[in-house]
């Protein structure tokens, strides 16, 4: 059995007890369609089976690929385009899949687009706070009826509380979390339908307004959502190679084209990270390494991390020595078909 150890680097490497772990915590809080995982955090069907084999059947998917990938590999019973699209060939991709698909739409634009391309289903996408997408609470009723004057079925509502979840004080979450609902409640009155989607990892106990989550980070965690306190395990990881030494530093092969640094410098146990360059992540260890050591760099970030790697390496426990069981393409990354 290969070990993490002998892996080529930068490997990503996911601790196979803990994702378990954290599958199972997140299903035993909500459980079924209460959940809505969002598999743009790990970009992996092999994954994304896990979660229906928990009994999550409905999927949110970032993009019109990851929705064609995820039908392709017979997990399409209910998948959500979470984002707005007017590309009339990704649209009609999806549409002509087996799948059930519902796409969000937040303008006449994107209702247009919908309809033009084979979309059966939407979801008013509603800005609750955060400046991205989603229309005014006030326009959801008229951006509803529009959409089913064209003949398209309105399931709800949908709206991102991305302001809100990775805020360090719970009781600010808990607070901002409850005005930004009281948005998409309203707009739901007006709307109707049976869907209010929305929340992610940091408000998935927190927000009791929405019938479903949309919650994605928690599989396999990072450091941002891992000061938070909450009941999931850091599951991912990136294997790297020291590969210089200086007195006072040392670096190693895991740099910007490798980790999301968004939210961010990554950590390193037991060593205070300097920096990352394109290909290297220069560090000042607490005890001295030499050149051809292995390190493990945790990402602050890991959707955008996982994005950049073409497999996951799954490990039977948390070391250098642990074996590697299985190996899983990231097959959901990138936007072509």
């Amino acid at each position: 059995m290969t070990r993490v150890a002998e892996l080529s680097t930068p490997a990503l490497v996911v601790v196979a007890p803990s994702l378990a772990w954290n599958l199972d915590a997140m299903s035993a809080t909500l459980p079924g369609a209460r959940l809505r995982p969002h598999v743009k955090a790990h970009k992996c069907t092999s994954l994304a089976a896990l979660q229906l084999a928990r009994g999550h059947a409905g999927f949110t998917c970032a993009t019109p690929s990851e929705v064609v990938g995820m039908a392709r590999a017979g997990l399409g019973e209910d998948l959500l385009l979470a984002n707005q699209c007017v590309d009339n060939a990704r649209l009609r991709a999806m549409a002509d899949t087996a799948a059930r698909v519902t796409v969000a739409i937040d303008s006449a634009e994107t209702i247009d687009a919908a309809a033009a391309n084979g979309i059966r289903e939407v979801l008013i996408d509603v800005n609750v706070g955060m400046p991205r997408c989603g229309c005014r609470p006030d326009d959801a009723r008229r951006l509803a009826d529009d959409a089913r004057s064209r003949g398209l079925t309105v399931r709800g509502v949908m709206g991102y509380e991305g302001h809100v979840v990775g805020l360090a004080d719970r009781a600010e979450r808990v607070e901002k979390t409850d005005a930004a609902m009281a948005r998409l409640v309203a707009a739901h009155d007006a709307v109707g339908g049976d869907v209010v989607s929305a929340g992610g990892t940091g408000t998935f106990d927190i927000n009791t307004a929405a019938t479903e989550i949309q919650a994605g980070s928690y599989a396999l965690m990072d450091t941002a959502y891992g000061s938070l306190g909450l009941p999931f395990r850091p599951a991912l990881r990136i294997a790297a190679t020291v590969v210089h030494v200086s007195a006072k530093y040392a670096v190693a092969d895991c740099g910007l084209k490798a980790l999301g640094m968004d939210h961010g410098n990554p950590t390193i146990d037991g060593a205070e990270v300097w920096f990352c360059s394109d290909e290297h992540v220069s560090f000042a260890p607490a005890t001295p390494v030499g050149v051809g050591d292995r390190v493990f760099v945790q990402p602050a970030h890991v959707d955008p991390t996982i994005a950049y790697h073409a497999w996951m390496h799954l490990a039977d426990d948390e070391g250098m020595d642990a074996g590697i069981v299985e190996r899983w393409p990231v097959d959901l990354r990138g936007w072509d078909f």
